[in-house]
């Protein structure tokens, strides 16, 4: 996909100055990021492991990530795999507070929902 048929969304900022653009893809690596940061979270579903981001770049990080923006407000669709032991719900809601945070602090856009799907929980070999 071209850079002029991604998505991209305008952000209302001082008409004297121009515009800002926002791609889709920038707003799904935010909620990604924010994701990775929340301490019980494995790695993103279908996505690479940590160790693999700085090679693949931060486009891998958006993988597991769905956002749609209508007039401004932001859904966004998580599948994460969790690390075995951790509460699921405690996780989920510290995912979805620190992903709607993240979003709204650095895009200006409003977040509506954070819908989370777990897609597994990794479970530590055995040594």
């Amino acid at each position: 996909m071209s850079r002029e048929e991604r998505n991209t969304y305008t952000i209302k900022g001082d008409e004297n100055l121009g515009e800002v653009k926002i791609a889709d893809e920038v707003v799904a690596i935010i909620a990604g990021l924010a994701a990775m940061e929340v301490d019980g979270v494995s790695s993103m579903a279908g996505n690479a492991t940590r160790e693999l981001i700085g090679k693949l770049g931060m486009k891998s990080l958006s993988k597991g990530v769905k956002v749609d923006v209508l007039d401004g407000i932001v859904t966004v669709s998580l599948a994460l795999n969790l690390k075995y032991g951790y509460s699921i719900k405690e996780i989920t809601t510290k995912v979805q507070e620190k992903v709607k945070a993240a979003i709204e602090n650095m895009t200006g856009l409003d977040v509506a929902d954070v819908n989370i799907r777990i897609a597994g929980v990794d479970v530590p070999e055995e040594a």
